[in-house]
């Protein structure tokens, strides 16, 4: 018997041991048993989701702090719905929706699951290299040279990472712990920031409390903290639109990036991998809980509790005491302010021109505009250095990269620095890769 029939032994061993236990007995044993799940844990602590925590903070403050459990109780629904089906049949999906629906939606989802992962994991690449060029050695310097063998390094790292995936239970069983330990640092670090500012005195409970409580005004309504502001501006409509929308597209954003297409092609496969079968329905679920649900949550939620007690309705690290915003965020904020209905300019108008008209404005227009720039991991680096000091801010700038600008878009990732077209030979190594996808779905 090979170590793998061992091992699945062993695990419906345990599993028919705990059967007529109570939810404490079975999450014990569950727990040694996870793995598939923290995959997706890994997967969806990408940019959208933390990105899209960083701007939730910032334009609502802790009002909707229910939104991405919520959205992530969806996901993990629809998620739990595809393991319990593939675990019940023990087929794989590709090929059964392929054969009992319609080829055309098996292959349409393989290869936007294949394009999803191009698209969504090479900007990883660029965030390694800005880490450790910009924070971890800056010595090294930006040179093409050193971003190809960065670049390369992360390659090598990741790939052989990846064939422990390959080698058997033992291989397996690596790669797991590898995967647990990356999320559980990046969990880590941002509670570790919460509680350096509840410490501070810097964070009202009692609001993040009440925050969790679903409120779907917010869909039409701007934030509170807005609304004095709003009243005394030239244009409380518009400001009142804004707003709105702006809370409204970042909640379909949460729903939208909480799960993506990729994890609904590989979470049945990293099962059927294991030779999960019937019995192992109720550890999926368990597995989809504690290894995405848990880790997901206790970061967006730490996100949004950093970036609203520093940012939400504060203008000071936007504006100078002259009103004017400082140079690194002054093309968001005339930007945005551009829109404003009492600014009589055609569309033409010399860049100058437009930005006195702007400063011209009253003052509540010009600081709504401020509270509404979006900010990035540097500025939430920079303003919690006097609450928590250097080397805990550095934290949230070393492991929240992935709303800088070079990254927020992925279509600007080729655009940004003369050496990124490093970034073309990955591309093409990587796509060298989506034959094996392929077979894979064939088999």
């Amino acid at each position: 018997m090979s170590n793998n029939d061992d091992q699945l032994k062993r695990e419906l061993e345990i599993i028919d041991s705990v059967a007529d236990k109570g939810a404490l007995g079975k999450a014990k044993a569950y727990l040694k048993l996870s793995g598939p799940g923290w995959l997706q844990g890994a997967i969806t602590l990408g940019g959208g989701s933390l990105a899209g925590a960083l701007y939730l903070g910032t334009i609502s403050g802790y009002k909707l702090m229910w939104l991405q459990p919520l959205a992530m109780i969806c996901g993990i629904i629809m998620l739990s719905a595809i393991a319990y089906v593939t675990l019940s049949t023990g087929q794989r999906p590709f090929g059964a929706i392929n054969r009992n629906l319609s080829p055309l939606l098996g292959w349409s989802w393989l290869i936007a699951t294949v394009m999803a992962n191009i698209v969504w994991c090479m900007p990883q690449f660029n965030l390694g290299r800005a880490a450790v060029q910009q924070n971890l050695l800056p010595s090294v310097g930006e040179s093409n040279t050193s971003t190809f063998v960065i670049c390369l390094i992360l390659l090598l790292i990741a790939f052989v990472v990846n064939c422990s995936y390959e080698n058997g239970s033992k291989g397996l069983k690596t790669f797991e712990r590898i995967l647990k330990s990356m999320v559980g640092i990046i969990v880590g670090c941002f509670i570790l920031v919460v509680v350096t500012l509840s410490i501070n005195g810097a964070i009202p409970w009692g609001q993040i409390f009440n925050g969790l409580i679903p409120n779907f005004s917010y869909l039409f309504n701007a934030a509170p903290a807005y609304e004095e502001l709003i009243n005394s501006s030239s244009a409380p409509d518009f400001w009142k639109s804004t707003i709105a929308n702006g809370q409204r597209d970042i909640i379909i954003a949460a729903f939208g990036t909480a799960v993506g297409i990729n994890m609904t092609f590989l979470l049945p496969y990293s099962m059927i991998r294991k030779s999960w079968g019937a019995k192992h329905r109720g550890l999926a679920i368990f597995d989809l809980s504690i290894g995405l649900f848990v880790p997901f949550v206790i970061a967006t939620a730490c996100v949004v509790i950093a970036s609203a007690s520093q940012f939400h309705s504060k203008t000071a690290d936007i504006l100078e005491e002259d009103g004017k915003p400082n140079a690194k965020v002054a093309g968001a904020y005339y930007k945005g302010l551009a829109k404003h209905p009492k600014l009589d300019l055609a569309k033409d108008a010399p860049k100058e021109q437009q930005e006195a008209a702007i400063d011209a404005l009253p003052e509540s227009d010009r600081r709504l505009g401020a509270m509404l720039v979006k900010r990035d991991n540097f500025a939430l680096a920079n303003s919690l250095s006097p609450l928590t000091g250097k080397p805990i801010a550095q934290i949230v700038h070393h492991h929240h990269p992935h709303v800088d600008q070079r990254l927020r878009l992925p279509g600007t990732l080729w655009e940004t620095r003369k050496q990124d077209h490093v970034f073309h030979w990955l591309l093409r190594f990587w796509i060298g890769w989506v034959g094996r996808a392929i077979h894979l779905g064939k088999r």
